[in-house]
Formats: structure tokens, C-alpha cells, sequence
């Protein structure tokens, strides 16, 4: 993907490919920024800034819920636990349907809101999982003596539980990033207008719309790769502790 979007047209469309590229060139980036047919630049804020929000949103409603599910006896706690496993389990495609009627129903359709509410919903399920198994893993003397102090249920989640769970928070928020920022299908649904559309949808009509402009597709490809490569490469020390602190209790 990166060899294509450095080389030139004539190296691309050959019939005897080279692996290594014998003239390296950055026009296919040049093009790619400078087109007024292609909107790059929105494509990619728009993405970031629904991806960001939405990790956000689900990382915030995740801590709660995961401790509710973990300290706090309710009635249907276990039944509510098990439902967030299968709706995890549930594939995107057998919920489009009713979920474009719904947004359809409140008017969102073609907004940015209705990404964020069903992005939310989508990696919700992940988000629950993932905290919930690392704070069982904290103990409830913890919280305990926090409690003795005066502190109040909403006090010790945030300021006893999220400092001790910050390996598993980032990890979290960057599976949920991840997720909302390749997402193709909700956003070929809802979404009409070209201002608003997100970088999967926006290099699939690069693809459907233009045509010999490989180059051009590879480079758009490689720079939507790239934010997610450098987050977890950055934190990958988070990512590593945060994966498997919830797998040994204690």
C-alpha cells in the first residue's frame, strides 16, 4: 500500500510489478490534498472528530455501567451481564435495518449525531466487557477504606478506581477509536451529504467514482492506517498492560 502510493502512474499500471519502487514520488499525496474533487482533509476531520467523540462517550457510560456490574446487587445484574456479551455477538448487518428506522424516525438522518449514538451503542458492548473484568480484579478494601474517608460511589469511581484502571482505560478507548474510525457500513446508511462523510466511505467512491487513480487510493489508504499504527505503537505499554492486568484476580 505504501510502495503504490509512493511510485509513479507509469510503475503502477504494469504488467511486471516491482516489489521496491524504481522512482519514488509524493504525487499521489500532492493530488490527493490538492484535489477539489476529493475532500481528503474533511473525510479525515470528520472521522476523527466522530471516532474521538465516540470513544469518549463509550469509555465515560462503560466505567460506570462495569462497576455497577461489579459492586452493586441488583436485581437482573447477571441476565443485563450476559445480554451485553450476546449483543456483542450480534453482527452490524442484522440491526441496520431497524436502526435506520429509528434514526429515520428522529429525524437524524444525514447528521453526525446519528453515527455517534449508533457508534456508541456498537462498541458499548466491547467497552462493558473489557472494564469489567479488570475491576474484579480490584480488590474492595480499596474502595472500603475510600468509603471510610467519606467518599461517595461516584467519588471512588473516579477518584480510586479510573487512576488504578489507566492501562485498561486506554486500551479501551483505543479499541473503541479504532472501531468507530473504520466503520463502514452505519455511515454508507445514514450519511448523504459529501461535507459529512467518513474516510471509509469517502475512498470507496474515489474507488467507484474515478478511474486509474490507484495511486491516489493506496495513499488515502495508508494515511487513514496511519493514526491508528501511531496510537498504538505510542501505547502499546497500556495496550500490553491493559489486555492482561484483567486476566490474573488480585
Amino acid at each position: 500500500m505504501f510502495i503504490t502510493s509512493i511510485s509513479p502512474d507509469d510503475a503502477i499500471y504494469v504488467d511486471d510489478p516491482s516489489l521496491l519502487p524504481q522512482a519514488v514520488t509524493l504525487k499521489q499525496y500532492t493530488v490527493l490534498f490538492g484535489s477539489e474533487t476529493f475532500a481528503f482533509t474533511s473525510y479525515f476531520l470528520n472521522s476523527a472528530v466522530v471516532a474521538s467523540i465516540t470513544a469518549l462517550f463509550s469509555l465515560i457510560i462503560g466505567v460506570i455501567g462495569a462497576y455497577s456490574f461489579t459492586r452493586l446487587e441488583y436485581p437482573g445484574n447477571t441476565i443485563i451481564r450476559r445480554g451485553v456479551v450476546v449483543v456483542y455477538m450480534l453482527s452490524a448487518i442484522t440491526v441496520v435495518v431497524p436502526l435506520f428506522m429509528l434514526i429515520s424516525a428522529l429525524g437524524l438522518v444525514d447528521t453526525r449525531l446519528s453515527l455517534l449514538i449508533t457508534y456508541t451503542v456498537s462498541t458499548l458492548p466491547l467497552t462493558l466487557y473489557m472494564l469489567w473484568n479488570y475491576f474484579e480484579s480490584i480488590p474492595e478494601a480499596i474502595e472500603e477504606a475510600a468509603m471510610l474517608d467519606g467518599y461517595s460511589r461516584i467519588e471512588i469511581i473516579f477518584r480510586v478506581i479510573v487512576p488504578l484502571s489507566l492501562p485498561v482505560l486506554v486500551a479501551t478507548f483505543l479499541f473503541a477509536f479504532k472501531i468507530a474510525w473504520n466503520e463502514y457500513l452505519f455511515a454508507s446508511v445514514f450519511l448523504k451529504s459529501q461535507a459529512k462523510l467518513t474516510l471509509p466511505i469517502g475512498i470507496e467512491q474515489m474507488n467507484a467514482n474515478f478511474s486509474n487513480v490507484w495511486g491516489q487510493i493506496m495513499a488515502a489508504s495508508f494515511l487513514t492506517t496511519l493514526p491508528i499504527i501511531v496510537m498504538f505503537l505510542y501505547l502499546e505499554k497500556y495496550m500490553v498492560e491493559g489486555l492482561t492486568a484483567g486476566a490474573v484476580e488480585g
